[in-house]
């Protein structure tokens, strides 16, 4: 590995140990075997190199919200079963020990003094709101528009930010996936009897 991946895997070392307030730059540089002015010439700032550190953990545990590699999603797409399916495995990734999602809600809390990273987390947050559509739906990435994913991405991501503030603030009365599944069930039937 180069420098620039040095930096980053010690950055995200840091990040699980320390979170993000308390990590500064000379425990990124002790972590990846690397030298303070890597991380200007590779990221520009310790706090970018933090959140692309954050990003690069946040992709790794979304990648188990498909469920274990070589086993089927299940649920057609767009419907309930499916809901559940991938909301059972996002819970999963919570109740993990260790589970980085205490993260979110550190930088988030930090937002407004740290406007540069929000703002590359909040394109991030779009994208992922995309990704969480092609999972519920089977439709590509590439076929999401801006539209979908601003309103039914964004649904979803405000789901996983709800979830993930319930199980950093009380994990054992956090909805599990069949709750939510009910919840949504019920939201679903309650419009309905609306139209």
């Amino acid at each position: 590995m180069g420098h620039r991946e040095d930096l980053l895997e010690g950055a995200k070392r840091c990040l699980l140990e320390k979170g993000f307030a308390r990590t500064t730059a000379r425990d990124i540089v002790k972590e990846s075997g690397t030298n303070l002015a890597s991380i200007g010439y590779h990221y520009g700032s310790k706090d970018a190199l933090l959140a692309q550190a954050y990003l690069a953990l946040v992709e790794q545990a979304s990648d188990a919200f498909e469920g274990d590699e070589g086993t089927e999603l299940g649920g057609e797409p767009g419907s309930l079963e499916r809901f559940r399916a991938v909301f059972s495995n996002i819970v999963a990734t919570m109740s993990r020990p260790g589970s980085m999602w205490g993260l979110g809600m550190e930088i988030m809390t930090m937002g407004d003094k740290l406007p540069d990273v929000r703002d590359q987390l909040a394109r991030a947050q779009r994208e992922g709101g995309r990704g969480m559509v092609a999972l519920m739906t089977s439709v590509p990435e590439t076929d999401i528009t801006d539209e979908t994913a601003d309103s039914l991405g964004a649904f979803y991501m405000t789901m996983i930010t709800g979830l993930i503030a319930q199980w950093n603030f009380d994990p054992t009365s956090a909805p599990d996936a069949e709750q939510l599944t009910e919840g949504l069930r019920q939201v679903l039937d309650g419009v309905g009897k609306l139209e």
